[in-house]
């Protein structure tokens, strides 16, 4: 599904519920940053440029198979509840889906909330946190449950996304917008940090065929 305005089918697993809605999975999911290379030719003193990590789901998933996704996944009942439970969630999937290791759940900076609308039966009530890429590690998949990954800029994901490259859903693309702003590590972290994380809850309109997502603000809504 895409923004307000455009028109898609639901991504892959999503089914529209007309029921009453369906309570949210506790999930956290941790954007993996690092600062890259402009594309140039390498040489001492050249621009960096901010760069997020990106893993592809295996086709054979039910749900969201073959899209592009930030590391994460649902909370697993024994990580407990609350802002602690989603750290150790976030730190545990980020091992198992990029063979990225963090020393403690303290490293994480909360980014953002998001919670799948109330008018999909899927649903997630999902904590992003960001996370710095530590020298000497490098991302790695298990080629099962993740069948690929790449590190891009933001607005490299959004132009492969539009060039039929890679599959994004609606969430990673407003994620990918906003993380666009910041031209390094170093400046995203700043302005995360100490930063109030509201939750923000999108809504599906179905007019006709046509389904559109409105966020809370916006005209519809």
């Amino acid at each position: 599904m895409r923004a307000s305005g455009e028109s898609e089918r639901p991504a892959p697993g999503e089914t529209f519920n007309h029921g009453p809605p369906t309570p949210p999975r506790q999930a956290a999911s941790v954007i993996l940053l690092r600062d890259g290379p402009d594309g140039g030719s390498g040489a001492a003193g050249a621009r960096r440029q901010l760069e997020v990590l990106l893993v592809k789901r295996t086709p054979k998933a039910r749900f969201m198979g073959g899209v592009w996704v930030f590391p994460g996944g649902a909370v697993d009942a024994q990580e407990g509840e609350g802002d602690a439970a989603h750290r150790v969630a976030a730190v545990r999937e980020l091992s198992e889906e990029a063979a990225i290791t963090l020393d403690s759940p303290d490293e994480l900076v909360k980014f953002s909330r998001w919670i799948t609308p109330a008018e999909v039966q899927i649903r997630f009530d999902t904590h992003f946190f960001l996370a710095v890429l530590a020298a000497g590690q490098e991302p790695r998949i298990d080629g099962e449950e993740c069948v690929d990954l790449g590190w891009f800029t933001p607005a490299g994901a959004l132009d492969a996304h539009r060039d039929g490259e890679i599959m994004l859903v609606f969430p990673t693309i407003k994620h990918l917008e906003q993380l666009g702003a910041f031209s390094s590590v170093e400046s995203l972290m700043s302005y995360a940090r100490g930063r109030d994380v509201q939750p923000v809850q999108p809504r599906v309109l179905v007019e006709g065929e046509v389904a559109r997502i409105v966020l809370p603000g916006e005209p519809g809504y």
